[in-house]
């Protein structure tokens, strides 16, 4: 009798183990990284500056194709990333900018990349090596007043980049 218990529970166990591997939560992918200073509108939710759906929960998450200029990386569910009237904090700055970066996992970096509009402001090379925890690149806006920054971490290894847009008032 109490074989038969054993083998039942035995059967039961490799029933039920594939529905529970199913119901399981997936991991993060292995490279995420965002702006935290200035903060980033990413940064800014994580922080609870803004009022944000999931982007407050992982805010280094922002990873899509290379080649966007997007702050949502072309992911749907950050787009309020996009959304320029939700009311992000504007940071005061100089004409000349420290943006710093960190990363919760680190991919190898083909470069950086910053933009103002359609304009290329900063470029960074990468040199395909695994990044620090975190990075700083100094950058010259050549703007003035009220601007929006986006930011691009490009992949070395994957054909993937990470975004991120940082509202600033060059001064």
């Amino acid at each position: 009798m109490a074989l038969r218990r054993r083998i039942a529970a035995l059967a039961a166990g490799v029933l039920a183990a594939p529905l529970v591997v199913v119901a399981l939560p997936t991991a993060q992918a292995f490279a995420h990284g965002y702006v935290s200073s200035p903060p980033s509108r990413q940064a800014q939710c994580a922080r609870g500056l803004v009022q944000c759906g999931d982007i407050k929960y992982e805010p280094q998450s922002v990873e899509g194709p290379k080649g966007l200029r997007s702050c949502h990386g072309g992911v749907a569910r950050f787009a309020e990333l996009n959304n320029d009237s939700k009311g992000w904090k504007v940071t005061s700055v100089g004409q000349t900018v420290t943006f710093n970066w960190v990363f919760t996992a680190r991919h190898r970096t083909a470069s950086y990349e910053y933009y103002v509009g359609s304009r290329r402001v900063g470029y960074f090379d990468g040199g395909n090596v695994q990044p620090p925890s975190t990075v700083s690149h100094t950058v010259n806006l050549g703007a003035t007043g009220r601007q929006k920054v986006l930011a691009i971490w490009n992949i070395g290894d994957t054909a993937n980049a990470f975004y991120a847009c940082i509202d600033v008032n060059v001064g």
